[in-house]
C-alpha cells in the first residue's frame, strides 16, 4: 500500500470543498438549493475587460508559455493601481510579482520564508488556508486571537507580551475576512513596529479593500514597512474575477526575488490573454466602483434581514463581500443548527467554526448572491422557523 506523505497528516480537505458536494446533492429543479456560503463574485467584470481577453485570445501568437515575472504592461497596470489607490508607489520591475491568484501566493511565500520549525502567527478567526499552508511546509502555528471585544481587532499589546523570537511570518488580513473588520493606520503602524522589533514578515492579505469600503488602504504605505512587510492583492474579489486566477504580491526586491524563487520552479506564467484583460480591469475608474458597492449596500441590508430573522446579533459596520454575525444564545452548536437550515429551507450558510475556534459562535453570509435570492432566503428561513414554532 502506498503511503501517503506526512506533511498531509496535519491539514484536512478544503470545507468547502467537502461541504459543497453536500450542498449539490440537495439541489433539486423543484427547490434549488440558495448559496451563501462562498465568497465568489456572481457579477461579471467590466465589459472592456472581457473584449480586451477575446482580442488577444484571438492572436495565435498568444497561446505559448509567457514570462514568470508577467508582461511589463501587466506590472505597470498594479504600479498605477496602487499608486492610484493607496498612495504607495512601487517599481514594476522589481516590486511587484504577478500570481495565479493571490491564493497561490500563500504558499509561495511560506516556502520562501519558512523552515520546518519556525512559528507562524495565525489569526483566529481567519482564512483557512494560512494554518493548512503552514502546516504542509511544517512551520509551528500560533494563533492569535481577533477579539470580539475590540470589534475584531488584534490585540496588540497582548502580542508584545509574547515570546515571539521563533516567529518567520505573520499572517495579517486587512479588511479583515470573515469579520469584515478595517484596520486603522495606528492599528498597522503598530504591527509593523512589531515586526522590526522581532525580525519577522507580515503577510497583508488584501482582496477586500475596494468592497464596502470607503478608505482603502495598503500596508505597504506605512512607515517602514518595506523592510518588513509583503501584501498580496488580487482581482477575484474587487473585478469580479474569481475564476480567472490572477493576483500579485508586491514588496521589496529583495523579499520578491526570494517568492520569485519557488513560483518559477512551479507553474509557467499566466495566459497572455488574461494578462491583456488584467491590464483592462485595473483601468476600471471610481464610478465602476461605485455601481458595484451600491449593488453590495442592497444586498448587505438584505443579508441582515436574514440575521435579525435567525435573532443573529452583527455589527453594521462591516467591508467586504460578507457579513459576520453571532449566532443567539439558545443554539447550542451552530455547525449543527446552519445544517438543519440548510436541510430544512436549502439555504446554505458557513458556520464560523471553520475560521478558528474563535469563530464557533458565528456564521457568515455571503452578499455573492442577486437580491432577490437572499429576500428569498429569508422567506424560505421564516417560514420554517413559524412552521417550528407552531409545532412546539
Amino acid at each position: 500500500m502506498i503511503e501517503t506523505a506526512k506533511r498531509i497528516n496535519q491539514v484536512e480537505e478544503y470545507y468547502f470543498s467537502k461541504k459543497l458536494a453536500e450542498v449539490r446533492a440537495l439541489d433539486t429543479p423543484e427547490l434549488r438549493v440558495i448559496n451563501l456560503g462562498i465568497g465568489s463574485p456572481d457579477l461579471a467584470p467590466s465589459a472592456e475587460t472581457i473584449e480586451a481577453l477575446n482580442t488577444s485570445a484571438r492572436n495565435p501568437a498568444h497561446h505559448g508559455y509567457q514570462n514568470y515575472k508577467g508582461i511589463p504592461p501587466l506590472r505597470q497596470a498594479i504600479a498605477d493601481f496602487y499608486s492610484a489607490t493607496y498612495s504607495v508607489s512601487l517599481n514594476p520591475e522589481t516590486e511587484i510579482l504577478p500570481l495565479m491568484g493571490s491564493k497561490e501566493g500563500i504558499m509561495h511565500i511560506s516556502m520562501a520564508f519558512v523552515n520546518e520549525g519556525d512559528e507562524v502567527l495565525i489569526p483566529n478567526p481567519g482564512y483557512p488556508t494560512y494554518s493548512s499552508v503552514s502546516n504542509l511546509v511544517g512551520a509551528r502555528l500560533v494563533p492569535y486571537a481577533m477579539k470580539e471585544e475590540l470589534n475584531w481587532g488584534i490585540d496588540i499589546e497582548a502580542l508584545k507580551k509574547k515570546d515571539l523570537s521563533k516567529v518567520k511570518v505573520m499572517w495579517v488580513n486587512f479588511p479583515h475576512m470573515p469579520t469584515g473588520r478595517i484596520a486603522s493606520r495606528e492599528e498597522l503602524t503598530e504591527l509593523v513596529k512589531l515586526a522590526h522589533q522581532n525580525n519577522f514578515l507580515i503577510v497583508n492579505d488584501n482582496p477586500y479593500s475596494l468592497i464596502l469600503n470607503n478608505d482603502p488602504q495598503s500596508i505597504l504605505s506605512i512607515t517602514g514597512a518595506d523592510e518588513v512587510a509583503l501584501e498580496l492583492n488580487s482581482l477575484s474579489k474587487s473585478h469580479n474575477m474569481a475564476g480567472w486566477r490572477i493576483g500579485w504580491v508586491a514588496g521589496n526586491k529583495r523579499l520578491i526575488e526570494a517568492v520569485l524563487k519557488v513560483k518559477s520552479n512551479m507553474d509557467s506564467g499566466m495566459f497572455l490573454g488574461l494578462q491583456h484583460a488584467a491590464v483592462e480591469a485595473l483601468k476600471s475608474g471610481n464610478t465602476w466602483f461605485l455601481k458595484q458597492n451600491d449593488l453590495y449596500r442592497k444586498r448587505q441590508a438584505a443579508a441582515y434581514a436574514i440575521l435579525d430573522e435567525l435573532s443573529c446579533t452583527f455589527s453594521h459596520q462591516q467591508s467586504g463581500l460578507f457579513v459576520w454575525a453571532k449566532a443567539p444564545d439558545s443554539i447550542q452548536t451552530v455547525e449543527k443548527w446552519i445544517d438543519e437550515i440548510l436541510h430544512q429551507t436549502k439555504v446554505f450558510i458557513t458556520p464560523g467554526f471553520i475560521f478558528g475556534n474563535a469563530g464557533e459562535r458565528f456564521i457568515r453570509i455571503s452578499l455573492c448572491a442577486p437580491e432577490e435570492k437572499l429576500k428569498e432566503a429569508r422567506d424560505r428561513i421564516k417560514n420554517y422557523l413559524s412552521q417550528s414554532f407552531l409545532k412546539k
